[in-house]
């Protein structure tokens, strides 16, 4: 009889194992989540629409206000195709907002072939943190971790260790950023649990090495407060 635990591994093998079988090496956005909620990573609840009577129906049970982005697995970067909008505050707006991005995204990208639209609750603010993985050709995978959202471009304060990662090893990640002391309250920032970021940290480490197939993985941003962090986008490359 198969376990629980096994089921759930042969349906996440299911999504890579599908999308390798489509030469596709680009998860989407709620792939990506399915994959990382499974290795206890937080990510904000995120549902796929196909049609508007469906984002109707989810925004409905969802708290405003709601971010809508789109699904394609033929487009990597939603922002540049006009395939994001925050702040989205009633059904209204979600119904308007669906049928808007749809027709813009394909006047952008007409050979796109659009899944739908992701839906999720806006995430209360919080310091934005960047946690990812990348494949060395000599070294193997390597974990990133530092200031995410917009600081990733201006600044560049990250760190880098290979995995698989130890305890100790995420716990040197986190303090060999320069700008740690942000992450502890200074200059009235909320004060962010470092035990529960070393966990998820180690859960992605994990993720990476149980699955070889995986050749980069994109959590940006990462939202940190005194109550929670969780990773509100996910992006995951397998290898080719």
């Amino acid at each position: 009889m198969i376990s629980i635990a096994e089921f759930k591994e042969d349906k996440l093998n299911k999504i890579i194992k599908d999308a390798l079988k489509e030469n596709r090496y680009l998860l989407n956005e709620v792939e990506s989540k399915s994959l990382i909620k499974s290795f206890d990573i937080p990510v904000v609840n995120t549902k796929l629409a196909q049609n508007v009577s469906q984002a109707k129906s989810i925004a409905s049970k969802l708290s405003f206000p709601l971010a809508m982005k789109i699904v394609s697995n033929d487009i990597s970067h939603k922002s540049d195709v006009g395939g994001v909008q925050l702040d989205i505050a009633n059904i209204k707006e979600v119904e308007s907002t669906y049928k808007a991005m749809i027709k813009r995204v394909k006047k952008v990208n007409s050979k796109a072939v659009i899944i739908g639209i992701s839906i999720q609750p806006m995430v209360e603010d919080g310091i934005e943190l960047v946690a990812g993985v990348t494949t060395d050709k000599q070294f193997g995978p390597v974990l990133m971790f530092g200031l995410g959202g917009v600081f990733i471009e201006f600044m560049k304060d990250v760190s880098f260790k290979l995995l698989p990662l130890r305890k100790i090893d995420a716990k040197n990640i986190i303090n060999e950023i320069q700008s740690k002391q942000l992450l502890m309250g200074a200059r009235g920032l909320p004060k962010v649990d470092l035990d529960k970021l070393q966990k998820i940290l180690l859960s992605l480490s994990s993720f990476v090495v149980m699955n070889p197939e995986v050749e980069e993985i994109d959590l940006n941003p990462i939202i940190a407060n005194e109550k929670k962090i969780i990773a509100v986008d996910a992006r995951i490359v397998l290898k080719k």
